[in-house]
């Protein structure tokens, strides 16, 4: 059996576990991520491997000689999915990892550092409003009001789902880590990418440099003064619409500035609106709601927008009389991936007859906990195209193929 035809296999079976009859669904901490986990675990335990479960109930797999190794290599991603997602968010670095262990294992083979491979639960925001719920708990980082977090779909809080699983609670309240953090030599984290670059660069696969941070405001009030369109003169207008249009494309220009001096940024608003109740085609908006966000690889760019976002807003309050009320400012930091790690992988994609292409990741990742607790960490993205957190998610095989072989030669690479 090579190794396409198990990762296809690996694939079909979660997908299987998973459909929702338009795409996949894993919750975290929920039934059928444990389905999943558990049909991972006897595929792994027929194909020689050894399967453990740490506190937090994320499947640890190794060679059998490396079980009980007190350092290693790292190699994990997140088992869960967003509700309707893509059956290779997440579980395609799972399924590498395994790919790489079972090749090792067939051929007889020792990596020249202990390995394990990590299904991790609970990476996707979408089911408690929190992110890396399982990398957090693991190095004890999880803050304890977390465990309150209430589920999406039922109300109920993350403590119930964490207590059904058979997680470790009281050491997760106590924030003590679920692992030693000084045996993990290094983390590395093979991910779909979740935009359109390398399609467009008809490029396989990747080498991450950094993973972007952010900061964000859910909503953010413009606060005018309501009037008739037609009864009032522009220079007493207090229009909160060309208000927030203004401060946008004042961003926007700062934004293309920072670009152009080679800086890392990307800026959205998804949301804007008008009151429902009173919004009117005849009628000057008197408030209006959005969202913003910035993401970048540096903090100090992240801490200029918001600086910027900031004074511009006072400018315009000046100018056309409206007031903004931002509300308070959710924030995760950058993650910059581990230049060595970033070398050997160029070297590793190299020995694989790639040409080695290295970009950011503008998504958050399970590696960006590892690497900001001091973890030597990397990263490898395989083209993706339709996006992600969506059932069109269309990894080619043979691109994922491609990138696992890069993943398997940086784990064996170092001892050729």
């Amino acid at each position: 059996m090579n190794d396409m035809h198990i990762a296809e296999e690996l694939f079909a079976g979660l997908r299987e576990i998973s459909l929702d009859g338009k795409g996949v669904t894993r919750g975290s901490y929920s039934q059928k991520e444990t389905e999943a986990l558990e049909f991972l675990e006897l595929y792994a335990q027929n194909h020689g491997l050894s399967v453990n479960y740490d506190g937090g109930r994320n499947a640890i797999f190794s060679l059998p000689a490396d079980a009980d190794a007190a350092r290693y290599v790292l190699v994990g991603s997140h088992i869960d999915s967003v509700p309707m997602g893509g059956n290779y968010d997440g579980a395609a670095g799972i399924v590498a990892g395994l790919v790489c262990l079972i090749k090792a294992q067939r051929e007889g083979l020792r990596f020249q550092r202990p390995v394990k491979v990590m299904a991790l639960r609970g990476e996707e925001s979408a089911w408690f409003g929190r992110c890396y719920l399982g990398s957090r708990a693991l190095l004890g980082q999880l803050e304890p009001q977390a465990l309150d977090a209430p589920h999406r779909e039922t109300g109920r809080p993350l403590v119930e789902y964490l207590e059904q699983v058979g997680a470790d609670v009281e050491r997760i309240r106590a924030q003590k880590p679920l692992l030693d953090i000084q045996g993990v030599e290094a983390y590395l984290e093979l991910h779909i990418e979740q935009g359109p670059v390398l399609v467009e660069l008809d490029k396989p696969m990747a080498v991450v440099s950094g993973i972007r941070g952010n900061f964000r405001h859910r909503t953010v009030h413009c606060l005018g003064e309501a009037g008739h369109s037609g009864a009032v003169p522009r220079q007493y207008r207090h229009d909160s619409v060309f208000a927030v249009a203004s401060l946008l494309m004042r961003v926007d220009d700062h934004w293309k500035t920072i670009l152009e001096h080679g800086g890392d940024l990307v800026v959205t608003t998804g949301i804007v609106s008008t009151n429902h109740d009173e919004h009117a085609m005849s009628r000057i908006p008197g408030d209006v709601e959005f969202s913003f966000e910035a993401r970048s690889e540096h903090q100090d760019v992240l801490d200029a927008v918001h600086a910027l976002l900031e004074s511009e807003a006072k400018n315009i309050e000046r100018e056309r009389l409206v007031c903004f009320e931002f509300d308070s400012v959710v924030a995760s930091s950058a993650a910059q991936m581990d230049p060595a790690i970033v070398d050997q992988l160029k070297q590793a994609a190299v020995r694989c007859g790639q040409e080695p292409y290295v970009m950011p990741s503008g998504a958050g990742h399970d590696a960006a906990v590892f690497a900001n607790a001091g973890v030597p960490t990397g990263m490898i993205f395989v083209r993706n195209q339709n996006g992600s957190h969506n059932p069109d998610e269309a990894m080619a095989i043979e691109d994922f193929h491609q990138a696992t072989a890069v993943l398997y030669s940086h784990l064996v690479g170092e001892a050729a």
